[in-house]
């Protein structure tokens, strides 16, 4: 039987100003408050490859958060959007600049666009943006079907220069580390189409796991975790996913993974580079 096709859709999305309540404080896993800064807008200063816990920031990510003041339309930019789809500014100092989605976040939905350092810093908040959604849907070839596996949130262009192979009954992949999933925090029993999963690790855990060098843009794989429904614990199952954001202060909370593959783990085969792994990179996500 031969596979649907495909279809693109034509989204729109403006760049989200940062809000806080009239008390700006977050309480962290420590107990202290502390500022939310990076959570949200237009984020300058923060790059692909960049430690996860370099910074004093929450949920920090290279790229601008696009919202709709429509809630349904919110929901939907956020479902349909996937890492590699191609975005347009339509409006302001940079109207006609292009960049590429890296990731999507939860709670209202906020789906996060990467645009080169120089582009970004011509970016404010109102601009508004078109993005070319493709790639929810896309096939896995039978034998993995067969067995349920299932890609969400990326197009199939920007996976093909990913470090995974997409064999008829086997996936092999490279990835920073590799987890179980009691690390994940935030976005469990959520919509992965919809949301990320927090990883609720920090720079002091992180040797545990071999995730010391996390950075930005790396390629995890939790086990024991399925995302095809609503994600949450299944044993024999793995998920990978694309790390979009930093780390974060706060109890449940961690860098963000949105997820993009889930199959039963006895067909994937993993190579785990806590060193020298390279994840979703600028130059792959400005090859377009």
């Amino acid at each position: 039987m031969t596979a649907p096709t495909m279809l693109a859709m034509n989204l729109t999305g403006v760049i989200e100003a940062p809000g806080m309540d009239s008390v700006p404080y977050l309480i962290g896993a420590d107990g202290r408050p502390y500022l939310p800064i990076g959570d949200g807008g237009v984020v300058l200063g923060v790059a692909l490859g960049d430690s996860v816990f370099g910074f004093d920031a929450e949920h920090a990510s290279p790229a601008v958060t696009l919202v709709h003041s429509d809630q349904a339309a919110r929901h939907a930019l956020t479902a349909f959007g996937c890492l590699g789809n191609p975005v347009t500014v339509r409006s302001g100092a940079a109207a006609g600049e292009v960049g590429t989605v890296l990731g999507k976040r939860g709670e209202a939905g906020q789906l996060l666009v990467w645009f080169p350092p120089e582009v970004l810093a011509r970016l404010t908040p109102g601009d508004s943006m078109v993005i070319r959604a493709f790639g929810q849907g896309a096939t896995l070839p039978a034998g993995l079907a067969r067995q349920g596996a299932r890609l969400l949130n990326v197009a199939p262009a920007l996976l093909a220069r990913l470090p995974v192979t997409l064999a008829d009954g086997a996936v092999e992949c490279a990835v920073r580390g590799a987890v179980a999933s009691k690390l994940i925090g935030n976005g469990i029993g959520r919509p992965a189409q919809q949301w990320s999963l927090d990883l609720q690790v920090d720079s002091g855990a992180a040797p545990l796991w071999e995730l010391s060098r996390l950075a930005v843009g790396d390629l995890i794989a939790v086990h024991n975790l399925d995302v095809r429904h609503n994600a949450g614990y299944r044993f024999g199952w793995s998920t990978v996913g694309v790390t979009v954001t930093t780390a974060s202060p706060r109890p449940g909370n961690g860098p963000q993974v949105m997820p993009i593959l889930c199959l039963p783990t006895a067909s994937l085969a993993l190579t785990v580079r806590p060193v020298d792994h390279v994840g979703v990179t600028a130059a792959m996500l400005a090859a377009g």
